[in-house]
């Protein structure tokens, strides 16, 4: 019994996993934003590749 009181009284397990969930929602934030960054940027470099083959026709 006194096992188990020790280990409701610790808080440490507790915030451990609370920093592992704000880094898990963190990463998937990130790699959401990366997956639309590069398709944004491959649009932009596409745009400005079609400018110049025509400014150079």
């Amino acid at each position: 019994m006194h096992l188990v009181r020790k280990l409701f009284a610790d808080r440490q397990a507790a915030t451990a996993v609370e920093y592992g969930l704000i880094v898990a929602i963190m990463a998937a934030a990130l790699i959401g934003g990366y997956g639309a960054f590069t398709g944004a940027l491959g649009d932009v470099l596409s745009t400005i590749e079609k400018e110049i083959t025509a400014a150079g026709d």
